[in-house]
């Protein structure tokens, strides 16, 4: 098996968990590869295997490893889609940050995880992704995004109105801050904070989201996967942002948005002692008297 391992910047205080995935990899006799910028990173912070590789693209990545390593948060593995693309290499997270939804399993069951990893005690979880098109060619070919898309006001600027259509059809005129189009992946990180409903992973839904809507009745909105979304824009700024993922572009208010299902999925590992239910349990604090802390 040969694992490939990526993360960003971190502070001291993670190094040992650091240390700990090479050091389960290196005692199993795995082959390893690291994304240059992180091994340039770390090298003289952690004890690396002797016959470590790296790689530095998508293209590098895809013919040498089985499975790859996000260390760190859910912002992190995020990272990670511009590195698996459509190639179907599996992604699992070891959460270095807090709440770690997509980067699920804990830093103190690293070598349990690696181990389940090597004796392929894992599913494969086949998630949705979205794709934003406009005649500006937004993100380039990184226009995917697995948790959401959004389209938001500038800090500086007053409130937006966001003309929606859905297969040519029009939806509604959002009065808002803006407006969060997430998948059934990203119902749990930003459209959840905008009050969005939690959506199972194998639910074929999307979910449109208003930022802080002016108008009180208007609420979420849940949409079939399979439908063409389009965004006009109407705002006394010139500009507005878009937002894919944790990638973020200046658009001209003229520009017309649509947003569909990408014609790929990513592949993320779960754990066979995990669950999605589990998951939110834990992260969620669900069933617990909150009283007693």
């Amino acid at each position: 098996m040969k694992i490939a391992i990526y993360g960003r910047e971190f502070n001291n205080s993670v190094l040992p968990f650091v240390q700990d995935v090479f050091d389960a990899l290196q005692y199993d006799g795995i082959e390893t590869l690291v994304h240059h910028e992180y091994n340039t990173f770390i090298q003289d912070k952690v004890k690396l295997p002797p016959n470590l590789k790296t790689f530095s693209n998508s293209k590098e990545l895809c013919n040498n490893a089985d499975v790859l390593i996000s260390l760190g948060g859910d912002g992190t593995l995020l990272d990670t889609l511009a590195l698996v693309r459509d190639s179907g290499v599996p992604v699992i997270g070891i959460n270095f940050g807090r709440l770690g939804f997509l980067a699920s399993i804990n830093k103190n069951e690293i070598k349990n995880a690696i181990q389940a990893l090597i004796n392929h005690e894992y599913t494969l979880d086949k998630r949705t992704l979205l794709n934003v098109e406009s005649k500006h060619n937004l993100f380039g070919d990184e226009n995917f995004a697995l948790n959401d898309i959004t389209i938001h006001r500038r800090d500086n600027t007053a409130m937006m109105i966001i003309h929606a259509y859905m297969n040519d059809e029009f939806i509604n005129s959002y009065w808002a801050d803006g407006l969060i189009i997430a998948t059934p992946t990203g119902s749990t990180a930003y459209s959840l904070s905008c009050g969005g409903p939690i959506i199972f992973p194998s639910a074929q839904n999307f979910v449109i989201t208003p930022i802080a809507p002016h108008n009180l009745n208007v609420r979420p909105v849940i949409i079939p996967d399979d439908v063409s979304l389009r965004f006009e824009v109407e705002a006394r700024s010139a500009k507005f942002l878009v937002s894919c993922d944790s990638r973020t572009a200046t658009v001209d208010r003229s520009v017309k948005i649509t947003i569909n299902k990408a014609a790929f999925h990513v592949n993320l590992v779960r754990l066979n002692n995990e669950s999605y239910l589990t998951t939110l349990r834990n992260k969620l604090l669900w069933g617990i008297d909150t009283r007693n802390y």
